[in-house]
């Protein structure tokens, strides 16, 4: 069983002049964060909750905000990284910024039922 959601189909945006660059749709903004897991959590940073927003403008420029289970995490460094380049491997992306954030902080009740399941905390 693969546990890696299926990236969605790209679309293209439609000018009188023609089709546009395609854009990413959010399915697959989300699809390539949730390709991204915490080294020390088997679970990915979207069901973690750790992804707070996700914009992608017309020209296929993505803004990542995001935070980590806690400041002092050992990936700090690592994870932001890893989301950028999963969103730039993306058709119709331009650039990505990722943002890491610390308010609101993180806590579990961000945590999708599936990954509370994952972890066995209910």
């Amino acid at each position: 069983m693969n546990d890696q959601p299926d990236p969605a189909p790209v679309h293209a945006a439609w000018t009188p002049e023609g089709e546009a660059t395609p854009r990413p749709s959010e399915d697959a903004l989300i699809a390539a964060c949730a390709s991204v897991y915490d080294p020390e959590i088997p679970v990915n940073i979207y069901e973690l909750g750790l992804i707070y927003a996700i914009e992608c403008d017309d020209a296929g420029q993505v803004k990542v905000e995001m935070t980590l289970t806690a400041p002092a995490c050992p990936s700090a460094q690592e994870l932001p990284e890893q989301v950028r380049e999963a969103i730039l491997a993306l058709p119709g992306v331009a650039g990505c910024e990722v943002a890491t954030v610390w308010d609101p902080p993180w806590d579990p009740s961000r945590m999708s039922e599936e990954a509370r399941l994952q972890l066995n905390m209910f």
